[in-house]
C-alpha cells in the first residue's frame, strides 16, 4: 500500500506540481519504478482499484503492458494464469472505460500470447479462448474485438522480448486460426454499430498474408461489406484499409502472384474504379473552394468533403498502381483505365493527395525502360519492338503528367511570409516534382519533355521578358523544371535550348528568379560546351552570374555554383578570357563592392578557376596558380608578419577561410609539378601556422586538409617539402594530439608507402605516431573521450596494412596496437568502432592477398595468444556490447577471424558462447549459431551465419535484464593497458 500511495503521489506531482524540478524528479522516479519487479503487483492493484483516477489508470496500464512485453521472464511460470485472468477481468471491467487504458490492456494480453505457446495457454490457444470469452460476455464484445485486432499486429512487434523461434511459432499459430478469427468477425457483422471495428480487425488479420483462396475471399461477407461500405462516410477509412490489404495480398509473390488472384482482383478493381468520379468531384470542390473565398457549397456533394476521405480514396488508386504494375505496364485497354485514374489523382489540387501517385510513375518508368522487363520476349528485335510499343502507349500519360506536376513548384504569392516548416515542405515538394519530371524525361526523352516545359516558359504570363515584374513566378517555375531535367537533354539539342539561353538575359533580376536562372545556366554547362552557338552565349551568361553575386546571398551561392559548372565544362573555351575571370575571382575573394559571395560559396569560384588553370600550358599554369593563390596567401602573410602573438590570438575563422581556399586550389589544379612548386614556396607560411597554432583543432584540420590535397595532387613531385611536413606533424602530434595529423599521415602512406626510398622515413613516422597513440588509449574511457584519435589511428593502421605491410607487421608497435584495438572494440562512437573492427578484419584477411602470406607467421604470433579474448569481445559485441546497427561490421570481423583460423576460431567461439548463461540463450540457440559458424569453415555458407548471428543477437538483447546478464558473463569492458600489457 505504501508503494501504491507513492506511485499516486509521484503521478500527481508529475502532472500537477508547479515546480519543473519536482516534475522531473517524479518522472525519473516513475521510470525507475517501472523497471522494478514490484511494478507488476502495484500496477495490477491500482488498475483494480475503483478509486484510481484516469492518470493512474493510464500509467499503470502502460506499465503493465511494458512489463508483459519486456520483462515477462521475471515471473515464475505459475504466474501466467493469474496474470491472464487478471488482464481478462480488466478487459471486461474497462469495456466502457477510458479507450487508452483498454488499448494498453489489449496489447498486454496480446504480448502475453506471444510469450506463451498455445498448448500452455489452453482452450485451443488465444483465438479460441477469445471466442469463448465473447460468448460468455457479449456486453464486452467491443473490448474483445480490439484485442482480436491487435493480435496479428503484435506478431511483428519486436518490443516484445520473445525468442525468434517463439515469434515464428506464434505467427504460425495465428495463421492456423485465421478461419476461426474470420468466423468471429463475420458473426460480429450482425451488430451494425461494430462494423467499423470489425473491418479494422479484418484488415489487421489480412496483414498476415495467410493463403486464403481468392475464390473464397471474393465472395466472403467481410470483403463484400468492405466494398459496399466505400460509399459510407463513417466506414470509408476502415473499408479502404481492408481493400488496401486485399490489393497487397493479391500482389504478394509468396501468395501466388496476381494471376492466381484474378477472381478477387476482378471484384476489387471495378468497385475502386467507381470512386473515380467522386474523386473528380472532390477535386472540383477543393478547387472551387480555394477560388471562392474558401466557401464550399456543402449541398453540392455529400461525398468526400473531408480531405482525409479523399486521401483514403487516392491511397486505393495508388495501391492498385503499385501492386498491379506488371499488368499495367503491358498497356492494355483495361490497365490504361487505372492509369487515367492515377492521372486524376495526380491532378488533385491538394499536393499531399496528388503526390501519392509519384511512386507509381517512378516504378512504371523503371519497368518501361529496364531491359529485364522484356526478357520473356526473346531476341533483341522483339524486345526493342515491345519496348517501343509500350513507350508509345504511355507517352500521352507522361506528357499529361509533366503538365500536371510542373505548376506545383511555383512560388506561392505569400512566400516571404511562410514559416520555416512551410518553407521546408515547399522545398521538399520541389525536389519531389523534379524527380517526377526526371521519370517523365526517361520515358519521353529529354528533348520532348523540354519542349513541354519551354511552352510553359513562353506562354502568356510565363516569361517576364516584357519587364512585368509580377509575372516572375511562372517563369521561375518553368525554369526550375527545365533545370531539373538537364541531365536528360542531349548536348546536341538545337531547337529549344538556344531559345532558352537567348531568353535568360531578358528576365528580370528578381532574387528567386535570378537564383533559378543562375542554377539553370550551371545545369546546362555541358550543353554550352558542346553547342556550336555555346561560346556566343557565354559572355551574357557570365554577366548574369556576376549580377547574381551582387543581389543576395542566395543568388550569390547559385551564381558561384553555376560559375564552377561553367568553368568545369567550358574550361578550354574560357582560357582566352582568363583576365576577366580573374577579375571576378579577386573581387569575390576580397569582398569588393557589393559582392555577396560567402566564404563557403567562394570555394566554388576557387574550384572554377583551378579547373581553367589546369587547361593552360605548364608555364602559364604556374603563373596562373600564383595569381590564384594570391588572395588567400596575402592575408595569411600579413597576420604572420605581425608576429607570433598576433598569429596566436587571431580567430580560427580568419585563418581557415584562406587556408580552405588553398586546399581547394591544391585539389583542383590538376598540375602536380605546379602545385608542388606552390607548396614549396608556401611552406614557410604553413610552418609558421603549424608552430604557433598547433593547439587549435579547427586551424590544424584546415591546414592538414590543404597539405593532404597537395600530397594527393603532387605525389612524388613534393620532394623535400614532404619530409619537412612529416617532421613537423610528427613532433607536434606528441605535444598536441591532433587527430588530423594522423589523417594527413594516412594520405602520405597511401602515396609513398610502397616507395622503397621512403621506407626508413615512414618506418620512423608510423612507429612514432602509433606508440604515442597507444599511450593515449589505455582504457575504454580513453577511447570514449578521444574517439577522433581512435578513428584516425586505426584508419592509418589499415592504410599501413594495405600500402606498407613490410614496414607495419615487423614493427614493434604491431602487438601493442592490437592490444589497443582489443580495448577499444566496444567504444560506442560509430566511426571509431568501425575503424577498429575494420583494422582487425584487415589483419585476419592479410593471408588472402598475394603478398600477405609472408606476414602470416608474424600475424599469428600476435593474434593466436590473443584469439580467445578477441573472440570473446566480438561475441559480446554481437550480443549487446555494441548497438545492433553495427552488426554487419562485427559479423564481418567474426567471419574474417573464422576464415583465418578455422577450427581454432571455432574453439575460441565455442568457449566464448558457453559463457552465456542458459537463462539468456538456450543450448539449442547457442548450438545453432556454432553450427552456422562451422558451416562457414566447411562450406563457406555466409548467409546461414548472418541469420544465426542476428537471431543470437536478438535473443541476447531481448530485454535489459538478459542483456546485462550476457554482458556480465562475457565482460567486454574489463580490458586495460597496464605497462604495455593488456590485463
Amino acid at each position: 500500500m505504501e508503494l501504491q500511495n507513492t506511485v499516486k503521489e509521484a503521478l500527481n506531482a508529475l502532472y500537477h506540481h508547479p515546480d519543473d524540478a519536482v516534475r522531473m524528479q517524479a518522472d525519473r522516479w516513475l521510470q525507475e519504478f517501472q523497471r522494478t519487479i514490484d511494478a507488476w503487483q502495484v500496477s495490477d492493484n491500482l488498475l483494480h482499484d475503483s478509486s484510481s483516477n484516469q492518470e493512474t489508470l493510464i500509467f499503470c496500464s502502460q506499465t503493465l503492458r511494458s512489463k508483459v512485453q519486456r520483462d515477462f521472464e521475471e515471473l515464475p511460470s505459475e504466474a501466467f494464469r493469474p496474470l491472464r485472468d487478471s488482464l481478462n477481468s480488466l478487459l471486461t471491467a474497462f469495456h466502457k472505460g477510458p479507450p487508452k487504458v483498454r488499448t494498453q490492456i489489449s496489447l498486454a494480453v496480446a504480448a502475453l500470447a506471444v510469450h506463451v505457446p498455445a498448448k500452455d495457454w489452453g482452450d485451443g490457444g488465444i483465438v479460441n479462448w477469445l471466442r469463448d470469452e465473447m460468448n460468455s460476455h457479449p456486453e464486452c464484445i467491443p473490448s474483445f474485438l480490439e484485442l482480436l485486432r491487435v493480435l496479428p499486429e503484435e506478431a511483428f512487434n519486436y518490443k516484445i522480448a520473445a525468442r525468434p523461434d517463439r515469434r515464428r511459432q506464434f505467427e504460425k499459430e495465428l495463421a492456423s486460426l485465421m478461419e476461426v478469427a474470420l468466423d468471429i468477425l463475420r458473426a460480429c457483422l450482425n451488430i451494425s454499430e461494430l462494423t467499423e471495428q470489425v473491418l479494422e480487425a479484418f484488415a489487421s488479420w489480412l496483414r498476415l498474408r495467410h493463403r486464403i483462396p481468392s475464390s473464397t475471399l471474393a465472395s466472403h461477407p467481410l470483403v463484400l461489406t468492405a466494398l459496399s461500405s466505400l460509399s459510407s462516410d463513417i466506414l470509408l477509412e476502415a473499408s479502404v484499409n481492408v481493400i488496401s490489404e486485399l490489393i497487397h495480398y493479391t500482389a504478394a509473390r509468396n501468395s501466388g502472384g496476381v494471376v492466381a488472384h484474378m477472381p478477387l482482383i476482378q471484384v476489387i478493381v471495378p468497385q475502386v474504379m467507381s470512386l473515380k468520379s467522386q474523386l473528380r468531384d472532390s477535386s472540383k470542390l477543393v478547387f472551387d473552394s480555394k477560388h471562392n473565398g474558401g466557401n464550399r457549397n456543402v449541398s453540392s456533394s455529400r461525398y468526400f468533403q473531408d480531405e482525409e476521405d479523399v486521401k483514403a480514396m487516392a491511397r486505393l488508386f495508388a495501391d492498385m498502381g503499385d501492386s498491379y504494375l506488371e499488368l499495367i505496364a503491358n498497356g492494355s485497354d483495361e490497365s490504361m483505365v487505372i492509369v487515367h485514374a492515377l492521372l486524376e489523382v495526380a491532378s488533385h489540387p491538394e499536393y499531399d493527395i496528388a503526390s501519392m501517385t509519384f511512386n507509381f510513375w517512378h516504378n512504371l518508368q523503371i519497368y518501361l525502360i529496364e531491359r529485364d522487363s522484356y526478357v520473356s520476349f526473346g531476341n533483341e528485335a522483339s524486345i526493342e519492338a515491345e519496348r517501343n510499343r509500350r513507350l508509345l502507349v504511355f507517352r500521352s500519360s507522361y506528357e499529361s503528367l509533366v503538365s500536371l506536376v510542373s505548376f506545383r513548384v511555383q512560388y506561392p504569392q505569400d512566400y516571404a511570409d511562410l514559416s520555416r516548416e512551410d518553407l521546408k515542405d515547399f522545398k521538399k515538394t520541389r525536389y519531389d516534382v523534379a524527380d517526377v519530371l526526371i521519370d517523365a524525361a526517361l520515358v519521353l526523352g529529354g528533348e520532348a519533355t523540354l519542349k513541354i516545359l519551354y511552352m510553359k516558359l513562353v506562354e502568356p504570363g510565363g516569361s517576364s521578358g516584357n519587364g512585368e515584374h509580377n509575372n516572375w513566378h511562372s517563369a521561375e517555375a518553368a525554369l526550375y523544371c527545365i533545370r531539373a531535367i538537364s541531365d536528360y537533354v542531349s548536348v546536341t539539342e538545337a531547337e529549344v535550348m538556344p531559345q532558352v539561353m537567348y531568353l535568360l538575359p531578358k528576365l528580370p533580376h528578381q532574387p528567386q528568379l535570378l537564383t533559378t536562372v543562375c542554377l539553370t545556366i550551371g545545369a546546362y554547362s555541358k550543353w554550352l560546351d558542346a553547342a556550336p552557338t555555346g561560346l556566343s552565349f557565354l559572355p551574357s551568361l557570365i554577366d548574369i552570374l556576376v549580377s547574381g553575386m551582387n543581389v543576395s546571398e542566395d543568388t550569390a551561392a547559385a551564381a558561384a555554383l553555376a560559375f564552377r559548372h561553367i568553368c568545369n565544362d567550358c574550361g578550354k573555351k574560357l582560357c582566352g578570357s582568363l583576365d576577366g575571370l580573374f577579375h571576378i575571382y579577386q573581387r569575390a575573394m576580397i569582398g569588393e563592392g557589393t559582392f555577396k559571395v560567402s566564404a563557403e560559396d567562394s570555394l566554388h569560384l576557387v574550384e572554377a578557376l583551378s579547373v581553367v588553370i589546369t587547361e593552360l600550358p605548364s608555364d602559364h599554369a604556374k603563373k596562373g596558380l600564383e595569381v590564384l593563390c594570391l588572395p588567400a596567401v596575402t592575408p595569411l602573410q600579413e597576420v604572420i608578419n605581425q608576429g607570433p602573438l598576433i598569429l596566436g590570438q587571431t580567430t580560427a575563422r580568419e585563418l581557415t577561410v584562406h587556408i580552405d581556399r588553398l586546399a581547394n586550389i591544391f585539389r583542383y589544379v590538376n598540375n602536380p609539378e605546379a602545385v608542388a612548386d606552390a607548396v614549396q614556396r608556401l611552406w614557410p607560411i604553413f610552418k609558421a601556422i603549424f608552430d604557433i597554432r598547433a593547439w587549435d583543432m579547427r586551424t590544424m584540420e584546415s591546414l592538414c586538409r590543404a597539405c593532404k590535397n597537395a600530397v594527393r595532387t603532387s605525389k612524388r613531385f613534393m620532394g623535400l617539402t614532404i619530409g619537412a611536413m612529416l617532421e613537423e606533424i610528427q613532433a607536434l602530434y606528441k605535444q598536441h594530439h591532433q587527430s588530423c595529423f594522423l589523417y594527413l599521415s594516412s594520405e602520405v602512406i597511401k602515396i609513398f608507402g610502397s616507395d622503397p626510398s621512403c621506407a626508413d622515413y615512414l618506418k620512423i613516422l608510423i612507429e612514432s605516431l602509433f606508440s604515442h597513440t597507444i599511450c593515449l588509449l589505455k582504457t575504454i574511457q580513453d577511447f570514449t573521450s578521444r574517439p577522433d584519435i581512435a578513428d584516425d589511428c586505426f584508419l592509418l593502421a589499415s592504410r599501413c596494412i594495405r600500402y606498407c605491410p613490410d614496414l607495419f607487421f615487423p614493427s614493434p608497435v604491431f602487438p601493442p596496437l592490437v592490444d589497443c584495438a582489443m580495448i577499444g572494440i566496444t567504444v560506442q562512437h560509430r566511426e571509431a568502432s568501425n575503424s577498429i573492427l575494420t583494422f582487425l578484419s584487415d589483419i585476419f584477411d592479410i593471408s588472402n592477398s598475394s603478398q600477405g602470406e609472408k606476414y602470416a607467421s608474424i600475424r599469428d604470433n600476435v593474434i593466436i595468444p590473443r584469439g580467445p579474448t578477441i573472440t570473446r569481445i566480438l561475441v559480446a559485441s554481437l550480443t549487446g556490447a555494441l548497438p545492433s546497427s553495427r552488426l554487419e561490421t562485427v559479423i564481418y570481423a567474426v567471419l574474417s577471424l573464422t576464415r583465418a583460423y578455422r577450427s581454432r576460431a571455432l574453439e575460441w567461439t565455442q568457449d566464448s558462447v558457453s559463457l552465456i548463461p542458459s537463462t539468456a540463450a538456450t543450448e539449442a540457440e547457442r548450438s545453432r549459431f556454432l553450427r552456422a559458424l562451422s558451416e562457414v569453415v566447411s562450406r563457406g555458407d555466409v548467409n546461414a551465419l548472418t541469420i544465426s548471428i542476428e537471431e543470437l543477437s536478438e535473443v541476447c538483447r531481448r530485454n535489459r535484464t538478459v542483456q546485462e546478464i550476457v554482458q556480465g558473463a562475457l565482460r567486454p569492458l574489463e580490458l586495460n593497458l597496464v605497462n604495455g600489457v593488456v590485463v
